[in-house]
């Protein structure tokens, strides 16, 4: 993975931008609005799940922008209940339909569900699902070293992007070299951490460091993944916010300011859900 032209690059050659959309807990009629507000905003990556329960208004947001298809990339994920082969490929297939798509632009596995040991199984529908067609870039979120090296090492093929938890009270570095070691793009989800949670964005010293740059603390958040080489999807329905997080990474942080956001981390405690992946499974 490398970046270039103000873009990522990844280990198969695709292309994906610096910042993308996350789109958790945008539904319905007003979701697709939000969604083009965000296309019109200059988003090009829009990640969703089966678990959004939006997958739908996402396809039709495609359908109604004014850009084309090809410019428009659609992230979307397995769900753990599908991780056996034949099951998984035709999911696959079921997403498609309910998007309105003719292909996926990049398809993540969920979770790895290791007690279930069939992440493999998983792995190997995404490989061949990419062979047919249906999607152009493939990989995970939330596998740990063990779980990337098992699908590599039964398939010979090493996912393009890894998307983990990663938050200032949460900083994952651990992982984020890990996935540097294989080649593979980190993908920070719940880059503000969760409001009713662990509200990073009221933090005191993020929101010192927002005044030094005058930025806004989302910024300062997205910034620091920019310069540790990690894709951030913050979500947002907010017009402004939406326009101030894709404008995030026109500005350097100094090591000193990095190295304070990283302090902040909080270990394990820090997670917004208490969801370690080797324990966390996900059956919906």
């Amino acid at each position: 993975m490398t970046v270039d032209n103000n873009s990522f690059i990844l280990n198969d050659g695709s292309v994906l931008p610096l910042v993308g959309l996350g789109t958790i807990g945008i539904n319905g009629d007003q979701g697709t609005f939000e969604i083009l507000n965000a296309l019109n905003t200059g988003y090009r990556l829009i990640d969703t799940s089966t678990n959004y329960d939006n997958e739908g208004i996402v396809g039709e947001a495609v359908r109604r922008s004014a850009l084309p298809r090809e410019e428009i990339l659609i992230s979307t994920k397995l769900p753990g209940s599908y991780h056996e082969y034949d099951k998984a490929f035709i999911f696959i297939q079921e997403s498609l339909r309910r998007t309105g798509l003719k292909y996926f632009d990049k398809y993540l596995i969920h979770w790895p569900n290791p007690r279930d040991g069939k992440y493999v199984e998983a792995w190997k529908a995404l490989v061949d699902a990419q062979k047919q067609g249906l999607i152009r870039t493939i990989g995970v979120s939330n596998f740990e070293p063990e779980h990337l090296d098992n699908i590599i090492a039964e398939t010979g093929v090493t996912p393009a992007t890894n998307q983990v938890e990663r938050h200032p009270y949460f900083n994952n570095n651990r992982m984020v070299e890990e996935d540097e070691k294989r080649r593979i793009l980190t993908e920070a989800w719940s880059p503000f951490g969760r409001g009713y949670l662990n509200d990073v964005l009221k933090n005191a010293t993020i929101k010192d460091i927002a005044d030094k740059y005058d930025k806004t603390p989302a910024q300062i958040i997205l910034n620091w993944n920019y310069q540790a080489g990690v894709f951030a999807i913050p979500k947002s329905s907010n017009p402004m916010h939406q326009k101030d997080n894709i404008n995030s990474t026109n500005f350097e942080l100094t090591p000193e300011d990095i190295e304070t956001i990283d302090s902040l981390d909080k270990g394990e405690a820090g997670r917004v859900e208490g969801q370690d992946p080797n324990e966390y499974h996900e059956y919906v």
